[in-house]
This record gives structure tokens, sequence and C-alpha cells, in this order.
């Protein structure tokens, strides 16, 4: 009987564990891509100076 009830309890909570884990994947795909942007506009910062410095000397 209990070991009914802890399977009972298990199938009701494993939707909710996988939606946990599903919201957790999307922040930590959020996360990364907030530090893709991040890297990007350093590049694209460098890039810049690159060029202002480039014509600037020359």
């Amino acid at each position: 009987m209990l070991l009914l009830l802890l399977l009972l309890l298990l199938l009701l909570l494993l939707p909710l564990l996988l939606l946990l884990l599903l919201l957790l994947q999307l922040l930590l795909l959020l996360l990364l891509l907030q530090q893709l942007q991040l890297l990007l506009l350093l590049v694209l910062l460098q890039l810049l100076l690159h060029c202002y410095c480039y014509y600037y000397y020359s």
C-alpha cells in the first residue's frame, strides 16, 4: 500500500519536476545568450577602436 502511494506521488510530481528542469534549461540558455551578446559587443567595440586608431594615426 505504501509503495503504491509512493508510486502515485512520484507520478504526480514527475511532470512538475520535468517542468522545473525545462525552466532551468531555458534560464541557462538565456544566460548563455546574454554572455554571447556581451562578447559580440566587446568584439565590435574593439573593431571600432581599431578602425578609429588606424584612421587617426594614418
